[in-house]
């Protein structure tokens, strides 16, 4: 759901592009001056400025707020092996970008004049491609070859019935990942839609408002959970 005013369109307007929606996008440009893609940009930005503020003054005792940044990152690491175990560590750039990202886009949403990008099921899409295509990456990785025993079942005369059920389940990762990220924050952001239009920027919509915070956090930390417990099930020996 996009607000009624987004700021990058008027920017974009006032340069001379002519904005079309996602059905009349024929070229790249009208592409990428997708809300959904252009929102994505300010996102990154965000991260890489807020990445290079905190490291810019590391220090050996740290301060307060460089205390914070190593709680909070060290908190994500030591929970994500407790999950894929000590030899998933080296993942933890993936699922610390990932997560960083959901959840700042899933807050950008609630600003006005600017769009959540996990309001469009494209950016959604996107992420759940790249966490199954990378634990078939890393179940290759541990067990070469081997890892298609993971999709054969227990007994070979089972394999008819099992690997068509196992690639189905696999596909459906991408659809459970992509669609419970994108269906909790559109809704959000269509309520909120709806309680401005009726309430105006008063009371109404302010505890939608906090609702929104609390679920952005959880549908970004559901997300990295589900994608650390996946990785380690593509780890795991074969069955």
């Amino acid at each position: 759901m996009e607000h009624p005013i987004l700021f990058l369109n008027l920017l974009f307007e006032k340069l001379g592009f002519h904005l079309v929606g996602p059905e009349e996008a024929h070229s790249l440009v009208d592409f990428i001056l997708q809300p959904h893609v252009t929102y994505t940009w300010v996102v990154m930005l965000v991260i890489l400025v807020l990445a290079k503020m905190a490291v810019s003054r590391i220090q050996l005792v740290p301060e307060k707020g460089q205390n914070v940044f190593e709680v909070i990152i060290s908190g994500i690491e030591e929970f994500m092996v407790t999950v894929t175990g000590e030899q998933g560590r080296f993942l933890f750039p993936l699922i610390a970008s990932l997560g960083f990202f959901i959840l700042v886009s899933n807050y950008m949403g609630m600003i006005p004049g600017f769009f959540a990008p996990t309001a469009n099921i494209n950016t959604t899409a996107a992420c759940a491609v790249i966490v199954v295509v990378f634990t078939h990456v890393l179940g290759v990785k541990f067990h070469g070859v081997k890892y298609i025993k993971h999709f054969m079942g227990p007994v070979w005369w089972l394999v008819p019935l099992i690997l068509p059920i196992e690639i189905i389940g696999h596909i459906a990762r991408v659809l459970s990942l992509s669609i419970r990220l994108f269906g909790n924050v559109f809704g959000e952001e269509l309520v909120l839609a709806i309680l401005f239009f009726l309430a105006g920027l008063y009371l109404a919509p302010l505890p939608m408002m906090f609702l929104g915070l609390f679920t952005g956090f959880i549908q970004a930390f559901i997300f990295c959970l589900l994608s650390m417990m996946y990785f380690a099930g593509a780890m795991e020996h074969a069955h």
